[in-house]
C-alpha cells in the first residue's frame, strides 16, 4: 500500500495455508495504483486474474486459490486461466 509505482520486473506473492476464495481475497483501499492480480491455487494453475484498480473495496477470486501474485498491470495479459505457474526462490529484496 501507499506505492506510487510497481517496478516491471517486480512483484509480490501472497501466500495462503490452503486454497480459499475467502482467505485469498484482495482489496486495493490505499493503493496508488492499479494492479495485475494473479491468482493461483496449491496445484500451482491460474484460477483467476484480474486488473485491480486503486481504491476497490475488493476482489474475490472466481476459484479458491493458495498464491496471489501482484505484480505490474503490464502483465495483465502474460497469464491465463489455466497456465500452470513455477515459482524459483531468488534473494529476498530487504530494502523493499
Amino acid at each position: 500500500m501507499f506505492r506510487k509505482m510497481m517496478p516491471d520486473d517486480q512483484g509480490l506473492v501472497l501466500v495462503q495455508r490452503a486454497d480459499s476464495k475467502i482467505n485469498s481475497s484482495i482489496h486495493m483501499m490505499f493503493m496508488w495504483i492499479d494492479l495485475a492480480v494473479i491468482w493461483i491455487n496449491s496445484e500451482y494453475t491460474v484460477v483467476d486474474r484480474v486488473l485491480a484498480r486503486r481504491w476497490k473495496l475488493g476482489y474475490l477470486p472466481k476459484s479458491p486459490a493458495m498464491y496471489v501474485l501482484e505484480i505490474g498491470v503490464e502483465h495483465i495479459n502474460d497469464f491465463e486461466v489455466g497456465d500452470k505457474v513455477y515459482f524459483e526462490e531468488s534473494l529476498l529484496d530487504l530494502n523493499g
